[in-house]
């Protein structure tokens, strides 16, 4: 099967930037664009927020299926033109969101789909339907919000071209994660920009829970040697993509915000989700670093 990028679309602020982003990163990795509209004949009378069922429109006058047609119509129409070098197809699609996403995810390099502004009393606002796909996404999902304001008339592609800068990844290597880190450091390849790692570790329960409560001595010399860990862990990636530059940090502290904090500014966050047996879950330091990031985040399933 073609390697595809895949936007989910609403026609909302939020998703036009999603479709934004993913038409520059099919151009960036040569890959074909995908755009994704799924249609609910039988929808309900409610909507879903942006993001949260990615592509479905409320009922209301004019709010029917020719009108879906026509947004994913302007939106091909748009991104085509824009991105000459990429091939661009549009499909709307019958069936509940979360299935035919679901679906989506599996199937693409890299499913994209938006998530609505931040706000100072929530961050990164997802919903019911995008956390679910998350979850069971076995190949990476990208969540992007707009730079504007919603509503506010913004062009998705101005903003997409905003983000720009290094790509950070939040890495926990007490398990394998190989599919993490090689996503990431290709990000960075693609973007000619730098890898800045992060990697937060607890020290021991002998020392305390507070990291701030132990000799520093102490704190120095763990430090020193999770530091070591972690080069021991990416120096194969540095031999097997020269190009990259990779800069590191370790630091005892709360994971979440400390990954959050190091990917202001960034093009790219990149943290991952583990597989296991039987169990569906983002697990509680990916799902902390989504509500509260404001740059792109890529949510790489890895063992």
């Amino acid at each position: 099967m073609p390697r595809t990028v895949i936007a989910g679309i609403d026609g909302s602020p939020e998703s036009r930037a999603a479709a934004a982003w993913a038409a520059r990163e099919a151009a960036r990795r040569g890959l074909a664009l995908r755009l994704l509209h799924v249609w609910q004949a039988w929808r309900p009378s409610y909507g879903y927020a942006p993001m949260g069922a990615a592509a479905v429109l409320p009922d209301g006058p004019g709010n029917d299926e020719s009108r879906a047609q026509r947004m994913l119509d302007e939106m091909y129409e748009q991104l085509g033109d824009r991105y000459t070098d990429v091939d661009v197809t549009a499909e709307q699609v019958p069936g509940r969101a979360l299935e035919v996403l679901r679906s989506a995810a599996d199937e693409a390099e890299v499913l994209v789909l938006g998530s609505r502004a931040l706000s100072t009393l929530a961050g990164f606002v997802t919903g019911s339907v995008s956390m679910s796909v998350l979850a069971h996404a076995r190949r990476p999902v990208v969540l992007v919000r707009p730079k504007s304001p919603a509503g506010d008339g913004g062009s998705a592609e101005t903003e997409d071209e905003a983000h720009e800068g290094d790509v950070v990844l939040g890495l926990d290597f007490s398990c394998p994660c190989d599919e993490l880190i090689e996503y990431a450091v290709e990000a960075a390849m693609v973007r000619g920009a730098t890898l800045r790692v992060v990697h937060t570790w607890s020290p021991p329960p002998i020392y305390g829970y507070d990291p701030a409560a132990v000799d520093p001595r102490h704190i120095d010399a763990l430090g020193v040697a999770e530091g070591s860990a972690l080069d021991d862990v990416l120096r194969p990636w540095r031999a097997k993509f020269p190009s990259v530059q990779i800069e590191t940090r370790c630091v005892a502290d709360r994971p979440a915000e400390r990954i959050v904090e190091a990917a202001e500014g960034a093009a790219l966050l990149v943290v991952g989700r583990r597989i296991r047996s039987g169990i569906t879950h983002i697990g509680p330091v990916t799902h902390g670093i989504l509500h509260h990031a404001r740059t792109p985040v890529a949510v790489v399933a890895h063992r």
